[in-house]
């Protein structure tokens, strides 16, 4: 038998369920059980989605805060504002379904990274 024989790409060895081709011997898994691919979003990303907001934001809020020549409470409050946002939204995206250590390891990132504004605001 020539390759050529089955050009279409349908082989003899074929395991055929009507018109649809349902698993080929050369392959460990059937057509139908392969999954397409697909968008999984996963905790690392998540993560440092809040790790990049908060590494950007909290300077930024810290600097105007300084540049505008606003009170130190109120510069706090708007840095703890800020924490606190980026933590809601991250639960939005899916975070909360995540495991504990992923949850906890957020929360720390950014309470550490808050703990360095308020050390350079009460500096």
């Amino acid at each position: 038998m020539r390759d050529d024989d089955f050009a279409d790409g349908e082989r003899e060895d074929d395991i055929m369920a009507g018109e649809r081709r349902i698993s080929r011997t050369d392959t460990a898994l059937p057509d139908w059980y392969v999954s397409d691919a697909a968008y999984r979003p996963i905790p690392i990303a998540w993560f440092a989605g809040a790790l990049v907001l908060q590494v950007l934001l909290q300077p930024a809020i810290v600097y105007l805060g300084w540049a505008g020549g606003s009170s130190t409470g109120f510069m706090l409050a708007c840095a703890i504002a800020t924490t606190w946002l980026i933590w809601y939204t991250t639960q939005r995206r899916g975070m909360a379904d995540a495991s504990l250590a992923w949850r906890a390891s957020t929360i720390v990132m950014l309470l550490f990274f808050l703990a360095i504004s308020v050390i350079a605001l009460l500096a």
